[in-house]
């Protein structure tokens, strides 16, 4: 009996979770052309009107540092057009030189290039642009 009461309530805390998880970011494992990437530095948040719609984190593997950006699902069910962009920002005070930068519409995940800086402080920064709106994060620096 106990057992049965325990898978039940195992399986409406899945289903609440995959309800409440539209906003949920999601897990990057792998840049492109490269594998498995390890994440270094903190997570950034971008937000809009309070509400966070996406994320942005820096990665090292293949010997480059990578950006990552993913744009969260309750945003992209929301909107119909959008830019998602993502680069490997050098130096550790601005200007910064932005590094491996790729824009693409529409697109839930973005991965920068890979770059040759992992000998210089670094950190991603990620934005997505719609309807005149381009809010912007940045990931902490890592020298």
């Amino acid at each position: 009996m106990f057992s049965k009461i325990a898978s039940a309530l195992g399986a409406a805390v899945i289903v609440g979770g995959a309800m409440l998880g539209l906003s949920a970011p999601a897990q990057a494992e792998s840049a492109p052309g490269c594998g498995p990437v390890t994440q270094i530095g903190s997570t950034a948040y971008i937000t809009s009107g309070g509400t966070t719609i996406g994320s942005v984190k820096q990665f090292k593997g293949c010997n480059k540092n990578w950006a990552y950006t993913y744009v969260w699902e309750g945003f992209r069910s929301s909107h119909s057009n959008w830019e998602v962009c993502v680069s490997v920002a050098t130096g550790s005070s601005a200007p910064y030189s932005l590094e491996g930068l790729q824009c693409h519409g529409k697109k839930a995940d973005n991965w920068s290039s890979g770059t040759n800086t992992l000998s210089v402080c670094t950190h991603a920064v990620g934005n997505i642009k719609w309807s005149g709106n381009t809010p912007t994060a940045r990931t902490s620096i890592r020298c």
